[in-house]
């Protein structure tokens, strides 16, 4: 599992190829990423978009200060935001995985109100949520290493609240999802995606 825009992607331009392959034969496409990089393939989305074409930006705050701390090699959500609006505008279909939202950082209600509001401003169609975070043995190691050096006496929070747990969902979950899902209804945004289905039933036939 990885990203599909790497720094790497704007020299070796390998996704930019698959997806010309994609293009070529019809197929449908979804593509994830954080990376404005994307608005390189434009053009190819287009011709893709002719069968279905679709891009989710995980974004998991709008303030570009804070995402310096909590994803220092990604693009910041300014530009991914801006991203989005072109891509929306070019008629792809657009999305936010707005997930996952840290417990204490960004589990705010201004927080998700912000990132709902922006997503209806830029014309998103869709938002997926998930209002906390999983914690693996080892990531939790790394991950509360990098709470002490971005925000000092977190961490303890974190280990009161969650201890061992792998899944670790914000305290206030039940309220986000509350505001989220109001917010939503009132954009006529979806949170939730339909599997894709072909108009015909060769569509995709290659063989």
């Amino acid at each position: 599992m990885n990203d599909p825009y790497t720094p790497t992607e704007a020299r070796l331009n390998m996704t930019g190829q698959v997806l010309e392959v994609i293009a070529q034969y019809g197929f449908p496409v979804h593509i994830i990423t954080k990376s404005d990089l994307i608005l390189k393939d434009l053009g190819t989305l287009r011709k893709i978009n002719r069968v279905g074409a679709a891009v989710s930006f995980t974004i998991t705050t709008t303030d570009d200060e804070l995402a310096k701390k909590v994803e220092p090699y990604a693009p910041l959500p300014s530009r991914r935001l801006e991203a989005l609006k072109i891509l929306a505008s070019a008629g792809i279909e657009t999305r936010i995985a707005m997930m996952p939202i840290l417990p204490f950082i960004e589990d705010t209600e201004e927080n998700i109100a912000t990132i709902v509001g922006r997503a209806h401003e830029w014309g998103v169609g869709t938002i997926i949520p998930w209002f906390g975070m999983s914690l693996r043995d080892r990531q939790r190691a790394y991950y509360y290493r990098e709470l002490d050096k971005s925000f000092p006496g977190l961490r303890r929070e974190y280990e009161q609240t969650f201890g061992d747990r792998y899944q670790c969902a914000s305290p206030n979950a039940d309220r986000l999802a509350n505001i989220f899902y109001a917010l939503c209804k009132e954009y006529v945004i979806a949170t939730s995606v339909k599997p894709y289905t072909p108009e015909r039933a060769t569509q995709l036939g290659l063989f």
